[in-house]
């Protein structure tokens, strides 16, 4: 049995930025496993492409933007395709890499609304729904960058440690409701966003993680998909960090 099988199939998840690594492999296993999955994000990849047209039934995509857009509008729009939301995995986000006394104060707004707020909105609307029917899962994707300080990162940083703080709170206020919510932080891992890491820091961080190495995409899906299980039923309110040991 798949650790995100249930036995009350089929289930449906909302996978923000899931056109390409951790989001879209969050959704293939969740597909895989007999849920119903829809995402967007800002553009289309090829390799979003071709889960669409392997998985056509239950898998949907739609522009979009966690910055700007009425997150309750996606939210509606998943459940007219494919019934209420059973699981939120708040996985979009952008991390831009610039000393903090010389960044223009816009990108410093942009980082905080990709980041948190827009999270943060799209957590509440799903809650909405999920408290209604007395139960859900809400998982948030956030960075080691919120567990140790790293120069260059300062407003990133802040807005995943916010989003861990909100995963703290929503934990406490939801889970009177049957509404799960954790944090899932991921170490360094093979992934477009981590391409922009220079060579001299990989080898830093490889030598400084106890096991050696960076970590894979789909080992850090597995532990998303297991938390969002019902395996997972009596963890709530934490911070998971899944990096090899680095910040051990």
């Amino acid at each position: 049995m798949s650790a995100v099988t249930t036995g009350a199939a089929p289930r449906v998840a909302l996978v923000s930025g899931a056109s390409r690594g951790l989001g879209l492999a969050v959704a293939e296993r969740l597909l895989a496993a007999g849920w119903s999955v829809g995402t967007f994000s800002r553009s289309s990849t090829d390799e979003l492409d071709k889960v669409l047209e392997n998985w056509p039934d239950t898998f949907s995509w739609t522009p979009g933007d966690v910055a700007k857009d009425d997150m309750r509008q996606h939210v509606r729009t998943l459940q007219e395709r494919f019934g209420p939301v059973d699981a939120l995995v708040n996985n979009a986000g952008v991390l831009h890499q610039e000393l903090f006394l010389t960044m223009p104060e816009q990108r410093i707004d942009e980082l905080l609304a990709v980041n948190l707020a827009g999270p943060a909105r799209l957590a509440q609307a799903c809650a909405r729904q999920m408290s209604v029917r007395g139960r859900g899962v809400i998982l948030n994707v956030s960075s080691i960058n919120s567990l140790r300080g790293f120069r260059g990162v300062a407003a990133y940083a802040a807005a995943k440690a916010g989003l861990d703080g909100l995963t703290r709170s929503l934990a406490r206020e939801l889970g009177p409701a049957g509404i799960r919510v954790n944090s899932l932080v991921p170490g360094y891992f093979e992934t477009a966003m981590t391409s922009q890491v220079t060579d001299e820091n990989r080898v830093r961080i490889t030598r400084r993680t106890p096991l050696g190495r960076l970590g894979t995409t789909d080992e850090i899906a597995r532990v998303a998909t297991f938390l969002l299980s019902d395996e997972a039923a009596f963890i709530t309110g934490q911070t998971i960090t899944v990096d090899g040991g680095l910040t051990c």
